[in-house]
């Protein structure tokens, strides 16, 4: 099994404490002997099918916050928002500021596409660029540093499908961009 991009509730404080290695031409931290996590901005070369990775995501589920579990008011906050229904995350445990990604992965990412003239086979992140999230949502989900950054390679460079599931649906938005969620599909 190949873990390709993570999405926004991973353990990164875990995730990122595994070996880095080199892996059909990219970064990627083997979890296992058959569970590898692709890691963001790489691109791979898998059958002769280049793959760009790039996973994470925005929460959307945190309308009552961010909670800090050594907060002496903790308890008291918590218990407010589950008798409120308000969604929560508690920081370290269900929520990881590394759901987002840091400026030199996105760097990283630019420069290696750069190295294959800004062209791949197949695109698989978790989420998606900011003007396919308005095809899907009509401007619920707001865009963020992340689909910003994925609409300039969406404009920028050359692919045949892009894959992503964070939206919880399966569905072609297009013909190049298709929604995964709880479906498997074998690519060619």
């Amino acid at each position: 099994m190949i873990y390709i991009t993570g999405d926004c509730h991973q353990n990164f404080d875990r995730l990122y404490a595994y070996p880095v290695e080199e892996w059909h031409g990219g970064k990627a931290h083997k979890i296992r002997p058959s569970v590898i996590h692709l890691m963001r901005g790489q691109v791979f070369t898998i059958d002769g099918k280049s793959i760009f990775t790039f996973g994470g995501a925005s929460s959307h589920d945190i309308d009552g916050g961010i909670l800090e579990p050594d907060d002496p008011d903790f308890q008291k906050k918590r218990k407010q928002l589950s008798q409120g229904y308000l969604p929560y995350r508690i920081n370290h445990v269900s929520w990881w500021e590394r759901e987002l990604p840091t400026d030199a992965e996105m760097e990283e990412g630019i420069k290696n596409l750069a190295a294959h003239d800004n062209t791949v086979d197949f695109i698989v992140s978790h989420c998606c660029a900011s003007s396919t999230q308005v095809l899907l949502s009509g401007g619920f989900h707001k865009p963020d540093i992340l689909t910003q950054y994925l609409e300039k390679i969406r404009q920028t460079v050359r692919f045949k499908k892009w894959f992503f599931g964070h939206y919880h649906d399966n569905k072609n938005v297009n013909v190049e961009e298709i929604l995964l969620y709880e479906q498997i599909i074998r690519i060619a």
